[in-house]
């Protein structure tokens, strides 16, 4: 499995398709903190760029799914001995990804972007919240990539329309249940986090577990 995770990230790196969410990644954060963040606004800095960075974290994963054409697919899920196998990787591969991706967000404003370096458990709790960010993103990047949708067009719009719908379903009572990203952001804003963190992630390890669950369901059906 650990090979067919390094020819899956190999197939991605060789197809230059992870230049656009790293631009995009690089543009969110320069105008994310175009200003310098005053001393104890770190974590609410950190909430919303892991908020918004969803959609690039999404963007990424679709992209390194979509890199092998079918024909290759089925050759590395014959070659895996087991569906589940090349499945997970693709997925595996994704999130080493977007790791990557993420860490890049979360170190970027230590270099610029903070007036001041933040106290320890603030920065912990960035990395937690750009963790489940990054979950998130994967998992909506894998149920738009073209083995669920084959269509490229389609793909786009349900992807961005997927994050506008998540971010509006945050707006409401019921998107505590869901994704709450207008949730997190609003208690580090408010200096509560501490108090919601934990339904928080709770909610968003649902999302993304069922989300994959559905993804894997999906693939097994349409190699």
């Amino acid at each position: 499995m650990i090979h067919l995770v390094r020819f899956k990230l190999a197939a991605y790196g060789r197809s230059h398709r992870l230049l656009q969410p790293t631009i995009g990644l690089f543009v969110m954060l320069v105008i994310f903190y175009s200003t310098l963040t005053p001393p104890g606004k770190e974590l609410t800095a950190y909430a919303d760029s892991a908020g918004l960075l969803i959609l690039v974290f999404a963007w990424a994963a679709r992209g390194l799914l979509d890199t092998e054409p079918s024909t290759q697919r089925l050759i590395s899920m014959t070659a895996a001995g087991r569906p589940g196998r090349e499945i997970g990787a693709g997925l595996l591969a994704a999130l080493i990804v977007n790791l990557g991706l993420a860490a890049i967000a979360v170190g970027f404003p230590l270099l610029h972007g903070f007036a001041a370096m933040p106290a320890p458990a603030d920065l912990a709790r960035g990395v937690a919240l750009h963790l489940l960010g990054l979950g998130t993103g994967t998992a909506l990047g894998a149920l738009t990539s073209r083995p669920v949708l084959a269509s490229p067009a389609v793909s786009m719009l349900v992807l961005f329309g997927g994050y506008v719908a998540l971010l509006l379903i945050s707006l409401t009572p019921v998107g505590r249940l869901a994704v709450p990203i207008m949730p997190w952001m609003r208690a580090a804003n408010a200096g509560v986090l501490d108090t919601v963190l934990l339904p928080v992630s709770a909610a968003t390890l649902f999302w993304i577990a069922a989300s994959l669950l559905l993804y894997a369901r999906l693939r097994r059906l349409n190699p």
